[in-house]
């Protein structure tokens, strides 16, 4: 009767903490890999969009649903509407001093490696430049380049091509 007892207490404890991890583990791992949504908004980074405190709400859900600035074929000019994604996180990071983002510069599978990883890493300096231009400190930004490593959409099209010529912007 006793150890039927200890048996069934052992049994919920391990239901308990199996499903204690499985919630966990949905949460964590969100941000751990590239993921493409319809509306082709790379929400790689992204995480929870809590960058800051209750006031800074809006501004941080504005970070996390936009960082990503996106190129033409070949080009390390930014298209007009990565202009107001670099304001966003130009306000951010200039009425936030002490926090820092990293420039993760992309390319679609296009081109030699070589090439992609210096194309890429020149996306990333223009979008690092721009926030300089809006007031961001040098020491707030650092870039690197992935060139063609870390795709978000794994098709062989033009509309795939686009979403993979990026720089994401990543909170750190």
């Amino acid at each position: 009767m006793i150890n039927n007892k200890i048996l069934a207490c052992v049994a919920i404890a391990a239901v308990a903490l199996l499903s204690a991890c499985s919630g966990k583990g949905a949460k964590d791992g969100a941000n751990t890999k590239p993921v493409s949504t319809d509306s082709g908004i790379n929400t790689y980074g992204a995480g929870n969009g809590s960058l800051g405190n209750g006031s800074d709400a809006a501004l941080s859900a504005q970070l996390a649903a936009q960082h990503s600035v996106f190129f033409d074929y070949d080009s390390s000019e930014m298209k007009p509407e990565g202009q107001a994604v670099v304001s966003i996180w130009a306000k951010y990071l200039t009425t936030h001093p002490t926090s820092k983002a990293r420039l993760e510069g992309n390319t679609d599978e296009r081109g030699t490696r070589e090439y992609n990883i210096a194309l890429g890493e020149r996306r990333a300096n223009t979008v690092a430049q721009a926030l300089q231009a809006q007031g961001v400190s040098a020491q707030q930004v650092s870039v690197v380049s992935y060139g063609e490593e870390r795709p978000v959409a794994l098709g062989h099209d033009e509309d795939s091509y686009a979403q993979n010529r990026r720089v994401d912007l990543v909170q750190q």
